[in-house]
């Protein structure tokens, strides 16, 4: 896919910072899921390892060559100046899928002493990329905010963040926001020609209109069957014993280990769902329909864990609460 479409003041934001004589150390890449976000953030990192070793980067662009050596190194995840904090996948039983553990854990922030705590080893400048910063449990979060309050010469923390009024205050007052918008259609239509060229075009058509202006979103769509769960949430939304029988089909659908990317999906999609159909809502429909919007959102934060609510519980729970839509 074209780097990186619908973004150009972002970019242009980017380079002129980095050639700034002194750049901001911390940035969040706030906005929707599935715009680009990482992807551009990981093109700065480039251009920001690349430039700080001395080796000249267009100023057109923002990310150097693919076929430079250090963005080799960057690729293939072995330049010493760069570490990205993500998710781990959890230990699994033999014969399962590697699930990703739910949170970025304190221990994985720590472990960022390493980096930090030395000099630079190929130029002068050090990356720290969170994806997303939305995913570091509280002790992790705290333990980052050290870093950016004494930030060492050099070192840069870029944070994916796609709900960003949830990191902690004192985080966003530290660095940098840099906010992207969901594309707009005829956007979306040349990205998605790009990354399904042998798609037909009516079928685009029908995952733009679905996808909020998020090219991730539509090919998550088109890959996990998300047009499926809409139609199953349409159906709870009417209540009565359809939607008991719907309810039922989806928690014994989206509880097994197999199902997990489908549930992480359907777990995004309820609050989106909530949100479109209170659109036309007023009063104290409106309120309740916040409401509900606000409880799936803080039950996708993080339930699906051992200490919370399993998958077949979470399912059940977000379906009451489209089904509540109903009963108010």
């Amino acid at each position: 896919m074209t780097r990186w479409l619908g973004h150009d003041a972002q970019i242009g934001e980017l380079i002129a910072a980095s050639a700034a004589p002194r750049m901001h150390h911390g940035w969040i890449f706030a906005g929707p899921k599935g715009v680009g976000k990482a992807g551009l953030a990981f093109d700065f990192a480039k251009r920001l390892l690349v430039a700080g070793a001395g080796q000249p980067v267009p100023a057109d662009r923002l990310a150097p060559d693919d076929g430079e050596a250090l963005v080799r190194l960057l690729a293939g995840g072995a330049h010493p100046d760069f570490v990205r904090l993500e998710r781990l996948e959890r230990d699994s039983k033999k014969g399962e899928d590697a699930q990703l553990a739910r949170n970025i854990t304190v221990d994985q922030v720590r472990g960022l002493a390493r980096l930090l705590h030395s000099a630079p080893s190929m130029g002068t400048r050090r990356v720290i990329l969170i994806d997303s910063a939305d995913d570091l449990e509280t002790g992790a979060a705290n333990a980052l905010l050290k870093s950016l309050e004494e930030p060492p010469a050099g070192a840069v923390f870029l944070l994916v963040a796609h709900r960003p009024g949830r990191l902690l205050p004192t985080i966003r007052s530290r660095c940098r926001i840099l906010r992207f918008k969901p594309l707009d259609d005829e956007v979306m239509m040349r990205a998605l020609a790009e990354a399904l060229p042998d798609l037909p075009a009516g079928e685009r058509e029908k995952l733009v209109a679905s996808a909020e202006g998020s090219p991730g979103q539509a090919l998550a769509s088109r890959d996990l069957d998300l047009p499926a769960l809409e139609a199953s949430l349409a159906i709870i939304a009417e209540g009565g014993r359809p939607a008991e029988v719907e309810r039922a089909r989806l928690m014994s659908a989206l509880s097994s280990v197999s199902a997990r990317p489908r549930l992480d999906a359907f777990v995004d999609l309820v609050p989106r769902f909530i949100a479109r159909r209170m659109r036309a809502a007023s009063g104290p429909a409106l309120g309740q329909g916040i409401g509900a919007f606000e409880e799936a959102q803080r039950l996708g934060a993080g339930a699906v864990t051992p200490l919370q609510l399993e998958p077949g519980a979470l399912v059940y729970t977000l379906c009451d609460t489209v089904a509540g839509l109903v009963r108010r």
